[in-house]
């Protein structure tokens, strides 16, 4: 839980955070690289007081991660890695301002998407909105997750089950891991002033995940396309905040 002063402090890098990521969405076209992505977030975050909470967290070596087509999360930018006309890439912008964390991110098309992008994109946007609804003071994470899951089934998609969202404060990740799939009325109680991240990564194709080589890259077992949509929400006493609004 964090103080009143605090969540002042969240509010301000949450905003920090969404002002960097509206700033790569506007910048990108086919053809940029994903290295030219990391640099522009390392500028902007500069530039707004912050620091890219990412960048060496467990040894990740990029300030964003940069998701494309068929990655899940955690993409490394990188240099000969270019935007095509047609995909879909997920930016994972995370703050560090004031000695506390705001962590956002969106699914952008890189010129025209095809119907299934377009409906996969919507659905995990619509998905990370219905998480968030359920959220206020006496709700169970697994009302969150059935949430989740029941408008990703109802669209012919599926949740990955392997990551989630979690608490962020004074550290970027804290407990507890928030799942996004479950059934009402489990799990912990979530009470007035705690922060986490709600993030689900939805799928085209089935929800089974493996990581490339690189020991960071995460992708879709079937190589189907998958998005995701994250803000770092707040639970307020009647209800919740969003602490990452678009600028």
């Amino acid at each position: 839980m964090l103080t009143a002063e605090h969540q002042r402090a969240m509010r301000r890098a949450g905003r920090a955070a969404a002002g960097t990521l509206a700033v790569v969405g506007a910048a990108l076209r086919p053809g940029m690289s994903t290295a030219a992505i990391d640099q522009l977030v390392r500028e902007d975050t500069a530039r707004r007081g912050g620091t890219p909470s990412q960048l060496g967290f467990h040894g990740f070596p990029a300030a964003v991660c940069t998701s494309r087509n068929h990655v899940v999360c955690h993409g490394v930018p990188s240099p000969t890695e270019h935007l095509e006309e047609g995909d879909i890439l997920n930016v994972d912008v995370t703050t560090c301002l004031g000695g506390v964390h705001g962590d956002t991110s969106a699914t952008f098309f890189i010129g025209a998407p095809s119907p299934e992008a377009r409906h996969l994109v919507d659905t995990a946007r619509r998905c990370r909105d219905a998480g968030i609804a359920v959220v206020r003071p006496g709700a169970r994470l697994g009302d969150i997750g059935h949430a989740i899951e029941a408008l990703a089934r109802a669209e012919g998609c599926s949740v990955v089950r392997l990551y989630g969202g979690h608490g962020i404060g004074r550290a970027m990740h804290e407990p507890p891991s928030v799942p996004h799939t479950g059934r009402g009325g489990d799990g912990p109680v979530r009470r007035a002033g705690a922060t986490f991240t709600m993030e689900p990564m939805i799928n085209l194709g089935g929800p089974d995940v493996d990581t490339l080589p690189d020991g960071w890259t995460v992708v879709t077992r079937d190589r189907r396309l998958s998005a995701q949509f994250e803000h770092t929400v707040l639970v307020t006493p009647a209800g919740h905040e969003i602490l990452t609004p678009p600028p």
